[in-house]
C-alpha cells in the first residue's frame, strides 16, 4: 500500500474536507495554508540526500514541505510539533520524512526530536540506538547538541527520546525542558517535534503551546471526526496554533471540484 498525503486545505473560512469511512463530511476548525506551486524535484531535491522515499511520495511530502515551512513572502515556521489524533496515524512516519525532505531543501539544519517517551518511534525510522536523547539532556547539563546524532541524510539530525525515566512525562512541562527547546531553536535552523497522539495524552499541546505550531495526522478511512474535532477545540483553547492536517495512507483519488479548492 503507498503512503499518500495530502495538507488539507482552508478557502476563505474556518472548513476543511476530510474523507472517512462513511461520509466525506468536513471537520471544521483547522488553520490551513494556502497552495503552493511546486518547483521541479530535481531542482529541490539535494544531490547527496539519500532520501527513503521517491515517485508519488516524495512529490507529496515535497508538497508539504513547501506548505509549512518553505512560504514565500511570510514568516514561515521554523519549530513544529508533530501528533496524531489517534495512535497508530502513522505520525512518525510522516514526521520523519518530512525532516528528510525538508533537509534535503533547505541550507540550514533541521533536528528532529523523539518526545514521544510512551511509544518512541523515530530511532526505528533511522535505525539507530534509542540513548543518551532527551530525557537525558533533561537530566544532564551538557549542551543539547551532544545529545543529538547526525544522520547520512545532510544537515539532518535526530534527538532520541533517551533512556527510560518514570517522570519522563513531568519532564515536558518543566522549566528544564523549556530551556531545551530554546536550545535546540538557537542551535537549529529547524526543529520538528514528534510527540504522543493528542488522544493519548497532552503532551502535544504542552509542546505546542511553546512552538510556532501543529501538524495534526489524521489516518485515511479510519480517524473518527468527532476525535478530530475535540482534538482541535483542545488545539484552540490553549492557544496553539493548528499548521493544518495530514490525511496518511489515502488510497483514493481526490475529487477534481474538491482538487480545484487546494
Amino acid at each position: 500500500m503507498s503512503r499518500n498525503f495530502e495538507l488539507l486545505q482552508k478557502i476563505g473560512r474556518e472548513q476543511s474536507l476530510y474523507a472517512t469511512t462513511t461520509a466525506e463530511e468536513p471537520i471544521r476548525g483547522l488553520e490551513q495554508m494556502p497552495p503552493m506551486p511546486m518547483e521541479p524535484l530535481e531542482d529541490i531535491v539535494r544531490e547527496g540526500s539519500r532520501l527513503k522515499i521517491e515517485g508519488p511520495e516524495l512529490e507529496e511530502i515535497s508538497k508539504l514541505v513547501q506548505r509549512v515551512f518553505l512560504l514565500p513572502g511570510s514568516e514561515s515556521p521554523r519549530t513544529v510539533v508533530f501528533s496524531g489524533a489517534e495512535s497508530g496515524n502513522g505520525c512518525s512516519w510522516v514526521c520523519a520524512r518530512v525532516a528528510e525532505v525538508l533537509a534535503s531543501q533547505v541550507s540550514g539544519s533541521v533536528c528532529l526530536v523523539d518526545a514521544n517517551f510512551r511509544n518512541p518511534g523515530l530511532n526505528e525510522q533511522f535505525a539507530v540506538e534509542n540513548h543518551h536523547g532527551l530525557t537525558d539532556a533533561l537530566r544532564e547539563r551538557e549542551p543539547i547538541r551532544t545529545f543529538a546524532k547526525a544522520l547520512s541524510c545532510p544537515r539532518l539530525w535526530l534527538l532520541t527520546s533517551g533512556s527510560e525515566n518514570g517522570d519522563a512525562q513531568n519532564l515536558l512541562s518543566s522549566d528544564r525542558m523549556r530551556f531545551r527547546m530554546s536550545e535546540l531553536k538557537a542551535e537549529f535552523d529547524y526543529v520538528l517535534i514528534d510527540t504522543p497522539s493528542l488522544s493519548a495524552s497532552n503532551d502535544a499541546t504542552v509542546l505546542g503551546s511553546s512552538t510556532d505550531g501543529l501538524v495534526m495526522v489524521l489516518k485515511a478511512n479510519s480517524s473518527r471526526r468527532e476525535i478530530a474535532r475535540t482534538a482541535i477545540q483542545g488545539l484552540r483553547a490553549a492557544k496553539v496554533h493548528v499548521l493544518g492536517a495530514v490525511l496518511n495512507q489515502r488510497t483514493f483519488p481526490i475529487p477534481q471540484a474538491i482538487y480545484e479548492k487546494l
